[in-house]
């Protein structure tokens, strides 16, 4: 298996597909007219393909088919930090490229979880954070669920080099590690929010080992619903990325919603339809993080209270009320998702402009 994924990079580098992501190769669009409770939204269809495409400066996409060694990553025990992610991608599967490192800043995040007005549920996420190069991944792994996820390039670096200037299947598998959030093709979303703390997670027993961007990895290849994804990470140790407190939104195609939380340690769960970036568990953690978490928890539960359903337009709309711009800080809102779990279609806006969309279909 791994000399299968070993070739198919050498491959990629005979063929000269080094596109990269400052590359503005646009895909070709698809629009079509969505209807809800009378409202007419228009969405621009993205298909992927396994050369990066450049939708606009800052934001790419990229398809990925086929065994990238995940499996092969977990049977072996998983790693307990991210230099062992990177030695794992290194060593085993993209031996030509430099040693990787991990970036450390925190970041700032709201997500929320509702029933849709056509049926079904949508999940909403804000991911905030300083300009940035963004790469969406869809996969569809040769054992596991196809899906869609997100990572932030310019938390990889490679020994100086600038990862966009890397053959497209290394930046693909790379980006299959380092997920910040996602869909699956059951409906199942995930989304890690930053929690400000000086504490941080490493869990010690004999369960084999992910951290916090292999966890979503996990969940996103194995989990149907929150009730397996919550089996799923009880089976193993998990280490904090980059040493940063973090917490999981869970959002399932049946409407379940959780944030699971590392309290000395210890995996807890809170259902709650908004996560933000403060501790939610009870107990002596609970409102620890940023005021402006607080803040933008409070506006969104606003934007649910009396509202049993939404349409994608309305939690768009929720998304921009909670995005940086209203805060008036030097961060923004790099991407904002609008995932709906039925269709099983995410659309990303990029960098607060909310009227332009991308659409993705998770295959």
């Amino acid at each position: 298996m791994k000399k299968k994924i070993y070739m198919a990079f050498l491959m990629s580098i005979a063929l000269g597909t080094v596109t990269g992501c400052g590359q503005n190769t646009k895909p070709s669009d698809t629009i079509r007219a969505e209807t809800a409770k009378g409202e007419t939204m228009e969405k621009n269809y993205i298909e992927p393909d396994t050369k990066i495409q450049s939708l606009e400066e800052g934001l790419s996409v990229v398809r990925f088919e086929g065994n990238y060694g995940f499996d092969e990553y977990l049977e072996q025990g998983g790693v307990s930090s991210d230099n062992g992610v990177v030695e794992y991608l290194s060593s085993a599967l993209l031996s030509n490229i430099p040693k990787l490192l991990m970036g450390q800043s925190p970041f700032g995040c709201s997500t929320l979880s509702v029933k849709n007005a056509e049926g079904g549920n949508l999940f909403g996420r804000n991911f905030d954070w300083n300009t940035c190069n963004a790469l969406i991944v869809s996969s569809r792994p040769e054992e596991g669920y196809a899906s869609v996820s997100t990572v932030n390039m310019d938390f990889i670096q490679a020994g100086g080099l600038d990862i966009s200037s890397l053959p497209d299947t290394a930046q693909a598998i790379i980006g299959l590690y380092a997920p910040l959030d996602g869909m699956n093709e059951k409906g199942f979303a995930v989304s890690v929010n930053m929690i400000e703390d000086s504490d941080t997670i490493e869990q010690d027993t004999d369960k084999p080992d992910i951290t916090t961007t292999t966890a979503i990895r996990l969940l996103l290849d194995k989990a149907a619903d929150v009730e397996e994804a919550l089996e799923l990470l009880s089976q193993y140790d998990l280490h904090a990325s980059m040493g940063m407190m973090i917490h999981l939104a869970l959002s399932d195609a049946k409407g379940n919603s959780v944030v699971v939380e590392y309290i000395n340690n210890e995996m807890v769960v809170t259902e709650t339809p908004v996560v933000t970036n403060f501790y939610l568990a009870e107990g002596e953690k609970y409102g620890v993080g940023t005021s402006q978490s607080h803040s933008r928890y409070d506006i969104l539960n606003e934007a649910l209270e009396g509202q049993e359903t939404m349409t994608e337009t309305h939690v768009r709309d929720a998304l921009d009320s909670v995005s940086k711009d209203n805060f008036g800080e030097f961060e923004s809102t790099e991407w904002s998702i609008v995932m709906n779990q039925e269709t099983k279609e995410l659309t990303y806006y990029h960098r607060e402009n909310y009227d332009q969309g991308y659409t993705i279909l998770v295959e």
